[in-house]
C-alpha cells in the first residue's frame, strides 16, 4: 500500500545512506522490512549509486536532499507505481528496492522492458519532453521507497551544477542506447540470436559473467517465448560450450560464438 509523507526539513547528518535512513525513521518509514534489509546489505544505499549523482560528494548529496525532497512514497510488492500514459509531474527517485517496467503494445500484448534497482530516477528522458508521459507501467518487485522532487527544482539544480547536468545528459544517452538495443533484439526472429544479443549486452570481453535479475519464467516473458523454449535454447548453448549456467549466474565461455550467432 502506498504511503505519502509530507516533509519540510531534514536533519543534516551522516553520509548519504545514513541520511536516507534518518529520513525514513523520522517520517515513520519502516527500515527493518526484510526486503529493505536484504537490499541494503548488497547496495548500502548511497546516492553515489545513482548515475545522476556520480562525481558529487556525500555532503552534496545530503544538501541536495535537504533543499529539494518534500515527499517520500512507499509501495508494497506488486503495487503499481505509475501507469503507462500517466503525466510526469515530478522526478521520482527510487532509493530503496526495485521495480519492473512493462509496456502495453497496440495489439494489447505486455512487453517486459527492464528491471530497475535503486538508486535511479524513473523515465529521465521523458521528464522534460513536450509529451511528458510515462512510456511504461512501473510495478514494485519488492517493498520500494521513492523520493519525490519537483521538476522545477531539479531543473534549477542542473542549471547551477555542471556535474549534475552532465550526468543527466549521459544517463539519457545511455537510456537511448538501451532502448535502441532493445528494439534491435525484439526485431530478431531467432531466440538464440536474442539470447546472444542479451548476453553480449550484459558482459564485456574483460568481464564475462553476470547474474540474472529475473527468474527463468520472467526471462521467458522478457523474450516473449515459452519457458520450455528458453530452457531448451540455454541447454543447447551450454552443451555447445558457449555459456556455463550456475543458478542465476551466466558465464560466457566463447564470446566469438555469441557474436556469430
Amino acid at each position: 500500500m502506498k504511503k505519502q509523507i509530507q516533509t519540510t526539513k531534514y536533519p543534516r547528518q551522516g553520509f548519504s545512506h545514513e541520511h536516507l535512513f534518518h529520513l525514513f525513521e523520522k517520517y515513520h518509514i519502516p527500515t527493518d522490512h526484510p526486503d529493505l534489509h536484504h537490499h541494503n546489505q548488497h547496495h548500502n544505499q548511497e546516492l553515489s549509486y545513482c548515475p545522476l549523482f556520480r562525481g558529487m560528494t556525500q555532503q552534496e548529496h545530503d544538501e541536495f536532499l535537504d533543499r529539494n525532497v518534500r515527499e517520500i512514497l512507499t509501495y508494497s510488492k506488486g503495487e503499481i507505481v505509475v501507469r503507462q500514459g500517466d503525466p510526469i509531474r515530478s522526478v521520482m527517485l527510487l532509493v530503496q528496492g526495485s521495480v519492473r517496467t512493462e509496456m502495453i503494445t497496440l495489439e494489447g500484448n505486455v512487453l517486459d522492458i527492464d528491471i530497475l534497482e535503486a538508486v535511479i530516477p524513473l523515465a529521465p528522458s521523458f521528464i522534460y519532453g513536450a509529451k511528458n508521459n510515462y512510456p511504461v507501467d512501473v510495478i514494485a518487485v519488492e517493498t520500494t521507497i521513492f523520493l519525490k522532487i519537483s521538476k522545477e527544482a531539479w531543473l534549477d539544480e542542473m542549471g547551477n551544477n555542471k556535474q549534475l547536468l552532465t550526468n543527466f545528459l549521459t544517463l539519457n544517452a545511455d537510456l537511448t542506447l538501451f532502448l535502441t538495443n532493445k528494439l534491435q533484439m525484439i526485431s530478431l526472429k531467432s531466440l538464440r540470436k536474442k539470447l546472444a544479443t542479451f548476453f553480449l549486452e550484459k558482459t564485456t570481453a574483460e568481464n564475462g559473467s553476470f547474474v540474472l535479475k529475473r527468474s527463468r519464467t520472467q526471462l521467458a516473458e522478457y523474450f516473449g517465448v515459452q519457458r520450455q523454449s528458453l530452457a531448451r535454447s540455454l541447454k543447447e548453448m551450454e552443451d555447445e560450450g558457449i555459456i556455463l549456467l550456475k543458478g542465476r549466474e551466466i558465464q560466457i565461455l566463447d564470446r566469438s560464438r555469441l557474436i556469430r550467432e
